[in-house]
């Protein structure tokens, strides 16, 4: 399969990612939890990368028993930050013996209180996106921010950092999580203006835990509509309360995309089912 020409095609492209467990013990069940929503026939999915060190060891192995096991289209995430060239060439070798082709090129999270210059040999994405193009054999897709990197100081810069590394190599953009359009359809029509072509797929995140929300927002610089703020502080007490709205939310929120042109959705599933299989159905319906 090639994911980037699967949005040439009129269908919308549906893609979930995972996380893997950093209990080696679980990883069987996992792959259980992974088999049991490719009846909702994703196109693809992803499964993250251990980019602190916690589960990079396995994270390549495992992506390839999910697309061999499964047999569903496995997307491996690869984070630079802290990798010299050796360690990731061998990551690439492992990665191709997998029989994965396709790639998410990402520089990672720092560590915690780093200061001074960025460590490893991919300081950037865009290094990373350079390295596997001159590999070659891969397709790859890269990060786009709606409102923003956290760490960039205006959009402008963000947006060309974004171009750069679409014309390093990239084939496609996933945008970080957002809860209002309006910052993807703005987004969208400014990347454009910068020349960027290729498709830009909206992630969405099911909100299935109010604090755990608030988390995730203030890491990735994400903001809250005051809508969904204030409802979700009526009611964050009642787990299965939070659930139902974030089903809600979501649902809403990729109808629209979906009508006004997005090409597809990736759902950040956060290794829950429940929500994205309620999500997807009604999509489908």
């Amino acid at each position: 399969m090639d994911i980037p020409e699967l949005f040439t095609r009129r269908e919308p492209v549906f893609s979930f990612e995972f996380f893997l467990p950093k209990d080696p013990a679980k990883t069987d069940s996992f792959l259980a939890d992974v088999r049991s929503l490719k009846a909702l026939n994703p196109s693809f999915v992803t499964l993250t990368y251990g980019s602190g060190g916690s589960t990079r060891e396995r994270n390549i192995e495992v992506v390839g028993r999910m697309q061999k096991e499964i047999g569903i289209e496995t997307v491996c995430h690869l984070t630079g930050i802290a990798h010299t060239r050796a360690e990731m060439f061998h990551n690439i070798e492992r990665i191709e013996a997998s029989g994965i082709r396709h790639i998410m090129a990402l520089r990672g999270d720092l560590p915690l209180e780093w200061t001074g210059a960025l460590p490893g040999d991919f300081p950037y994405a865009v290094d990373l996106v350079r390295f596997i193009r001159k590999a070659g054999g891969f397709r790859m897709a890269v990060a786009g921010y709606p409102e923003k990197h956290p760490e960039a100081s205006n959009f402008a810069e963000d947006l060309q950092r974004l171009a750069t590394k679409v014309s390093a190599g990239a084939d496609w953009v996933v945008t970080q999580l957002f809860f209002d359009n309006r910052h993807y359809f703005d987004f969208v029509a400014a990347a454009r203006r910068q020349g960027i072509t290729v498709p830009i797929v909206p992630g969405i995140m099911p909100v299935t835990s109010y604090a755990q929300l608030k988390r995730f927002t203030t890491l990735c610089g994400a903001s809250i509509p005051p809508a969904m703020a204030a409802h979700l502080e009526e009611i964050h007490e009642d787990a299965d309360a939070v659930v139902r709205y974030g089903i809600e939310w979501a649902s809403r929120q990729c109808r629209e995309l979906l009508d006004r042109g997005a090409p597809g959705i990736h759902f950040y599933t956060l290794n829950r089912s429940h929500s994205t299989s309620e999500i997807l159905s009604r999509l489908k319906s």
